[in-house]
């Protein structure tokens, strides 16, 4: 080192500074931006021996992968050529200060009608693995779905031995009625949704339907492969095992985790995870599997199984031409859905937030609406389903978005009261007093601080029944810090909260009858949906936004709004 104006000159310092600058412009000349257009149109697709006319992207089901590197900007136009109105939401995608291409319809944008277009525009920002995309207006998302793989950037790797292949795994739920009017039907009587007909595997129903379709994944013996799973199913968790062969979790909705073997996997709708199989087993051919885990006591489901084969390219013609069935959990198998999760944790050390400036505690459930006996009041003991947060049931507006109305200053559109904590203290699990089955509704956000440290504790309660929530927070990642059965207690289960490695997540299923616990800093200013990935949930009104206030300067702000942002 050497001396200058009477000062050391810190030559290492600045060299180290200059590097870092050289690999920043590095980064950001091999950045590239991605062009698509998407054009929403009815397409006539054939399952379960029948025939009728779905709503897809491109006429393609599932609809198209997109495929980007971490620091890559996409810009895709959605043409809307379907009858209904529709949004794209990018699961899992931070949107940085671009809440205007995030796409809950009348949360941040007005839908886009039939015969209009919209182009979302935003950048991937320190993010890599494997997301998704689906339309969020009404249950379209049932067939409008893809997936969004994010590789790492140019001159860096996985932190785990690169596979041979890589193969997208897409799980759905398929119903022979249009699902716009299983929904229609549902909000008319009030009563639970007709469960659907069966699940599929990228877009396949399998070997144990009738006129089955069944996707092969061909294999060579001794090789690697990563599987990109993502539960894009409307209304149901599921378990997935692929027969003889282990799995080893290697990410958790695009976040590295420290790997782990198991035989059996369960997402929750909107969950992803990626896990590494080795063809280590005789040549021959193997099933993939999924089929529900069920939570809720008495409530239906669809109890059939989806299959897809992967199958060994040296598998000798005499190899019997049925596969092997892995052996799935029971529906209601809770035990190795606890056991699962517990595994799920971040590769190394992580900064957790530990002084809280804003400590939440939302309840999470089902409701009923108490009304006059008739064909609109077909739920339990005729009442009509509701479900809420805190009870308050979250009604969209239709004027305009919540996004619009806050920031062009139109008022009544909402309120800034949502409750901190449950307006009334119960047994939350235990035998709840009808007096507290019905909820309010109303259109009330939470207020956030830029840069403010939040804790929610999420709790189930047991109206009508427990249950596994999926709950998903648009815009951020929150790391989960507790999770357990029963009602949440500060004093015992603070003490056991994971603040060294704790999963990093960006929908979190809350265990039936259980509650978790979720931080984060809310870094990025919008109004954010946070909601359960239950459709039938959201839409009887599981649901809330967070407003995050701007910060200070063009970095911690809002950009304005694009010139075509639908109008309402």
């Amino acid at each position: 080192m050497e001396a200058y104006n009477g000062c050391i000159k810190p030559q290492g310092n600045f060299l180290f500074l200059s590097l870092l600058f050289l690999l920043a412009l590095l980064a950001f000349a091999n950045a590239e931006t991605h062009h698509h257009q998407f054009v929403v149109q009815e397409t006539p697709v054939t399952r379960l021996c029948k025939t009728h006319n779905i709503i897809t992207v491109n006429g393609q089901f599932p609809g198209p992968t997109l495929e980007v590197r971490n620091g890559d900007t996409l810009v895709v136009e959605v043409l809307n050529s379907a009858r209904y109105n529709v949004t794209i939401h990018w699961h899992g995608i931070r949107q940085m200060r671009t809440p205007w291409a995030d796409g809950p319809e009348y949360v941040t944008q007005c839908p886009i009608k039939p015969g209009a277009s919209y182009t979302y525009r935003f950048t991937i920002e320190n993010q890599e693995g494997t997301l998704w995309w689906h339309a969020h207006s009404r249950w379209l998302r049932a067939t409008v779905y893809g997936a969004l793989i994010i590789y790492p950037k140019l001159g860096t790797t996985y932190p785990f031995p690169k596979p041979k292949h890589e193969i997208p795994i897409l799980l759905g739920e398929w119903w022979n009625r249009d699902p716009i009017s299983v929904l229609r039907q549902a909000l008319f009587t009030g009563a639970a949704p007709n469960v659907s007909d069966a699940y599929t595997i990228n877009g396949q129903t399998g070997d144990l339907y009738p006129c089955k379709g069944t996707v092969r994944f061909p294999v060579k013996s001794g090789e690697t492969i990563l599987l990109r799973i993502i539960n894009a199913a409307l209304n149901q968790q599921l378990f997935f095992s692929v027969a003889n062969h282990r799995l080893t979790v290697v990410e958790a909705d695009a976040a590295y985790t420290k790997p782990f073997t198991t035989s059996t996997l369960m997402l929750g709708p909107a969950q992803t995870t990626n896990v590494l199989l080795t063809a280590d087993q005789t040549p021959g051919r193997y099933y993939m599997a999924a089929r529900a885990y069920a939570s809720a006591q008495n409530a239906p489901f669809d109890n059939t199984t989806t299959t897809a084969i992967l199958e060994y390219k040296s598998a000798r013609k005499g190899v019997p031409s049925r596969p092997t069935l892995p052996m799935l959990p029971a529906y209601n198998d809770t035990a190795t859905v606890s056991a699962f999760t517990a595994q799920i944790k971040s590769p190394s050390k992580v900064e957790v937030p530990t002084q809280i400036d804003e400590n939440l505690f939302f309840t999470i459930g089902l409701g009923f609406v108490n009304c006059t006996p008739g064909p609109r009041c077909q739920g339990p003991n005729n009442t009509r389903f509701a479900a809420s947060m805190n009870n308050i049931s979250f009604v969209l507006p239709r004027k305009t978005s919540l996004l619009q109305a806050y920031y062009q200053n139109i008022p009544g559109v909402y309120t800034t009261d949502f409750p901190a904590v449950p307006p009334i203290k119960f047994n939350y699990t235990g035998n709840v007093s009808r007096a507290l089955w019905q909820p309010r509704f109303g259109t009330k956000l939470y207020k956030l601080k830029f840069g403010s440290r939040v804790q929610i504790v999420l709790q189930d309660t047991a109206i009508f029944t427990t249950d596994d929530h999926p709950i998903h927070l648009h815009g951020y990642h929150f790391y989960v810090v507790g999770q357990g059965t029963g009602n949440f207690n500060p004093r015992r289960d603070t003490a056991s909260f994971n603040l060294i490695d704790p999963p990093q997540r960006n929908t979190i299923d809350v265990p039936v009858g259980g509650w978790a616990v979720i931080r984060f800093v809310a870094d990025n200013p919008g109004v954010w949906m946070f909601h359960c990935h239950i459709d039938a949930h959201l839409t009887w009104g599981l649901a809330m936004s967070f407003l995050v206030e701007n910060g200070v300067g063009k970095l911690q702000s809002v950009e304005p709004p694009p010139a075509d942002l639908p109008p309402c």
